[in-house]
């Protein structure tokens, strides 16, 4: 096992991080920028080195400067979380270069998942269903123009190298085809710096369902159930459960199954997130996240397996100890990301917490990195943290949230919480009534009955 582990990232993912390596004994290291110097998680590290100032470029993204830091400190390895560098097939590289251990999977797996027609086709040949869709990335219009002929209306044309939502556009018919190639290619270039777009037929009412897998690179692999993550708003997830209320435990062992059996082949090491559209039954896959995901919790919740120490563990060199029949699915768990943002309008809120309490209780977990004093940059992303809650069945769980939202208390900025205490109280989300489209619809036709300020 490390002896100590540098931590590559902010907020409530690096103190999540830092609380796994501490229950495995492994020193812990907090990198900053200049507008992190009071975060939580530099608190709590035995050491604490400074990036720079607050631009990401120049600071959490600086490889030089988290290099050094490994260097000064003597961190055997690094942990990136989530977002940042933490799908950078070269920066895993480069600290395997220097003796580094990169918490997470081969940078030529990170690699072939970070191209979206890669993973497609690697994915495709190992025996996970895909969304229909061209062989390749589309070269003219004219090409786009028959495949789509050939797909049927609607097409959504996707960004190879994308995420989040960015450089994906819809078209319904021939004539809308060519501008959203145009808009999406100008999207992804500017995003990613990568033009190249390809063609999925576009399916209307989809749920957005990701399996969890775990790899040794040894060729052992389980998966951990499924998330259910259709609740988003502009392509970004707001609210995650476990299990899926669209799924029955014949579909969930069966395509659980398949990311198995795939990613033993692929000898994938560490965790990984296999995402899918699910309509009518059918599964399409449609990218593979090769990190812990912010929605982690819920996984651990109803396993009782603790993904961050697995991560760690896997990395260190360590076999895969758990067995397919050690995982079993107990009760319900239900996850709300709490944003620093108006409920009403989504606009970013900043600023000082003047007074925090967070909720408590049987089945209740926070994972955030704030506190009373502590004052939210502008510089970053806007989460505040999340709550967790779990329950022996969805409408306890639901409840419980219920419960928990009510008692959650943040002063001084404006939150999402709002938002989430109108969902939870919905018949459609109380009867897992919903798909990916269901929260912009609701919010296009007024369902916040919430007033700005």
């Amino acid at each position: 096992m490390f002896d100590k582990i540098l931590i590559a990232n902010r907020g409530e993912i690096a103190l999540r991080i830092l609380r796994a390596a501490k229950e495995l004994g492994i020193a812990t290291v907090a990198v900053h920028s200049t507008a992190d110097a009071e975060a939580m998680h530099v608190k709590l590290a035995d050491e604490s080195v400074c990036l720079g100032p607050p631009p990401a470029r120049d600071s959490y993204l600086n490889i030089p400067s988290l290099l050094a830091a490994c260097e000064i400190t003597g961190a055997e390895a690094l942990h990136p979380g989530y977002g940042f560098l933490a799908e950078n097939a070269r920066f895993a590289e480069i600290l395997a270069d220097h003796h580094i251990a990169f918490v997470g999977p081969k940078p030529e797996h990170i690699r072939i998942m970070g191209d979206k027609i890669e993973a497609k086709r690697t994915v495709t040949r190992l025996g996970i269903p895909c969304v229909p869709g061209s062989a390749g990335a589309i070269k003219e219009d004219s090409e786009a123009i028959s495949v789509a002929k050939e797909l049927g209306y609607p097409v959504l044309v996707k960004a190879s190298a994308g995420g989040g939502g960015r450089g994906m556009k819809v078209a319904r018919s021939a004539d809308e085809l060519s501008v959203a190639l145009e808009t999406a290619r100008i999207e992804s270039k500017a995003a990613f710096g990568d033009d190249s777009v390809y063609l999925e037929k576009y399916l209307e009412k989809p749920r957005h369902i990701e399996v969890q897998v775990l790899g040794d690179g040894a060729g052992k692999a389980i998966h951990l159930g499924e998330r259910e993550c259709s609740l988003q708003r502009r392509h970004q997830k707001v609210w995650e459960e476990c299990p899926s209320p669209a799924l029955n435990s014949s579909q969930r062992f069966e395509i659980g199954e398949i990311c198995a059996a795939a990613m033993r082949k692929l000898g994938y090491a560490g965790l990984g997130t296999i995402e899918f559209l699910y309509e009518d039954g059918q599964f399409y896959f449609i990218e593979m996240n090769t990190r812990i995901q912010v929605e982690h919790p819920v996984t651990e919740m109803v396993t009782g397996v603790d993904l961050v120490n697995e991560q760690i563990k896997i990395a260190a060199g360590s076999p895969l100890t758990l067995t397919q029949d050690d995982i079993t699915i107990s009760g319900h768990a239900i996850e709300c990301r709490v944003n620093a943002e108006n409920a009403a309008t989504f606009r970013p809120s900043p600023g000082t917490i003047a007074y925090y309490h967070p909720p408590g209780g049987l089945g209740v977990r926070v994972d955030s990195a704030v506190y009373g004093g502590y004052t939210i940059p502008p510089t970053y992303d806007s989460l505040v943290g999340k709550l967790i809650v779990h329950g022996r069945t969805r409408n306890e769980a639901l409840m419980r949230l219920r419960r928990s939202l009510d008692e959650f208390i943040i002063d001084g900025i404006d939150t999402t919480i709002p938002l989430f205490q109108t969902l939870v109280r919905n018949a459609d989300i109380q009867n897992g009534l919903y798909d990916i489209h269901w929260l912009e619809k609701f919010l296009a036709t007024g369902g916040m009955d919430i007033t700005e300020g």
